[in-house]
């Protein structure tokens, strides 16, 4: 983007009561990521310099990778933008200022509102959208000629104004020399008894100065959150943004409403993601693996051709190597799992290691919680080739040498040398007429 400097302030101080939590509103989590973190993200888009997030006292440490300014009182939103004026002190360019609760902005978004405030010679121009319910948004009230008069908060709206269905999105771009007299002018003169950042909207229209607006296509994009409701509907929309995108670019999804993918996850073309799965953190699907249904994997990597599901959960750490599979109810925690190797169905690996071409039979189990408290988990290596029997627990520290076999319900505690059979159970014996005696007795 070309023209004059450009910073950003991201407004993220206000206690969201109306989400009912402990949790101040900005940091709760919205797939992958803390909902202000969404609105950073795509503000960083921009290249602005600086970029402040405004907090409140309690979250100023929230923010490691951004300016933060705080605003020590809720005295509304002109006030929280005036906390921003330390940290743009000399700066002579636009500023945009975007409320923080605003999930679903794009970038793409943002830069058309600053190609308008600059194209049309403004020194301000609000980003304005039409929602199905109008609420208690703003309202953008236009003069005969369609120019901006006035934005009016719903609690001080009349009746017609409320009626009007074009709202205020709470962002905006600023001449930075005209922002910082307009807040200073501010009074709390309104039903709230707070300092609004739409007054001085309605104050620079009023001295004659030029005020534009631009109208957002799509509504979901400027919208806020402020519920739990609002913040479920913000995951859908970035939900589907984020499978489009995968599917664009060659990845299958089946079902892409029941499939939920952080921003951090790759997709590698010709993968297929079977409905309700779920994918976080830094997974990486590789080409040719099949993944799902209803497949739990966080920071996983699932090598190519590989196999996952249904109903297994891949925990941080877990690597299928190319054409391994992970079956149904399997969890895999901090493990490699070798080429072409299986753990079909019913097992627990954790802290393992394990080669190409082994068969994990049913129920198997890594035990590998220290016996001692304090100490590190400890690991299991199973070899290659190596064919295990159902219902086997390796207490780790153990190795399995390739090519071994384990015989049905052992457990072993010491490791097995290559091409041995292990056996770890105690000899059947059988009591004739034992259950005849008791029922006598």
């Amino acid at each position: 983007m070309t023209g004059s400097k450009l910073a950003a302030v991201v407004l993220a101080a206000g206690l969201g009561t109306r989400m009912r939590s402990e949790t101040p509103k900005h940091l709760h989590p919205l797939l992958g990521r803390r909902l202000a973190d969404w609105v950073i993200e795509a503000v960083r888009e921009l290249g602005p310099d600086p970029l402040v997030v405004v907090t409140s006292p309690d979250t100023r440490d929230a923010f490691e990778n951004a300016e933060v300014a705080v605003q020590h009182e809720p005295r509304g939103t002109g006030d929280a933008a005036a906390a921003a004026r330390r940290s743009l002190e000399g700066f002579d360019g636009d500023v945009l200022v975007v409320t923080g609760d605003a999930a679903a902005i794009t970038g793409e978004l943002l830069a058309r509102l600053v190609d308008t405030h600059r194209s049309e010679g403004a020194v301000a121009t609000v980003l304005s959208f039409e929602p199905d319910e109008a609420g208690a948004y703003g309202r953008i009230v236009r003069d005969d000629d369609g120019a901006l008069r006035a934005i009016v908060e719903a609690a001080d709206a009349s009746a017609d104004e409320l009626a009007l269905r074009e709202v205020n999105s709470s962002i905006y771009v600023f001449d930075a020399a005209k922002l910082w007299p307009a807040l200073e002018g501010l009074s709390p003169q309104n039903a709230q008894g707070e300092l609004y950042l739409t007054d001085t909207v309605r104050d620079l229209v009023s001295a004659g100065e030029r005020v534009a607006v631009y109208k957002a296509e799509d509504a979901a994009e400027a919208e806020g959150v402020n519920t739990r409701a609002e913040l479920a509907a913000a995951a859908a929309i970035l939900r589907d943004r984020i499978n489009h995108e995968h599917m664009l670019a060659g990845a299958t999804i089946v079902d892409p409403s029941s499939t939920w993918i952080e921003p951090g996850v790759e997709l590698e073309p010709d993968c297929t993601i079977e409905p309700f799965t779920v994918l976080k953190g830094a997974t990486r699907v590789a080409r040719g693996a099949e993944v799902g249904p209803q497949v739990v994997a966080v920071d996983a990597e699932i090598g190519p051709g590989a196999r996952v599901g249904p109903f297994c959960y891949l925990r941080p750490g877990t690597v299928l190597e190319s054409g391994a599979k992970a079956g149904a109810f399997v969890e895999i925690k901090n493990s490699r799992i070798g080429e072409r190797t299986k753990v079909p169905h019913q097992s627990y690996i954790g802290d393992a290691e394990i080669g190409a071409d082994t068969n994990i039979a049913a129920g198997n189990i890594t035990v590998n919680f220290p016996h001692q408290p304090g100490r590190p988990k400890s690991r299991t290596k199973i070899g290659r080739n190596v064919r295990t029997g159902v219902h086997n627990a390796f207490v780790a520290p153990v190795e399995v040498g390739d090519d071994a076999w384990i015989g049905a319900g052992s457990v072993i505690t010491k490791d097995v040398p290559p091409e041995s059979l292990a056996v770890a159970r105690a000899r059947q014996e059988n009591k004739e007429g034992y259950v005849r005696r008791k029922r006598e007795e």
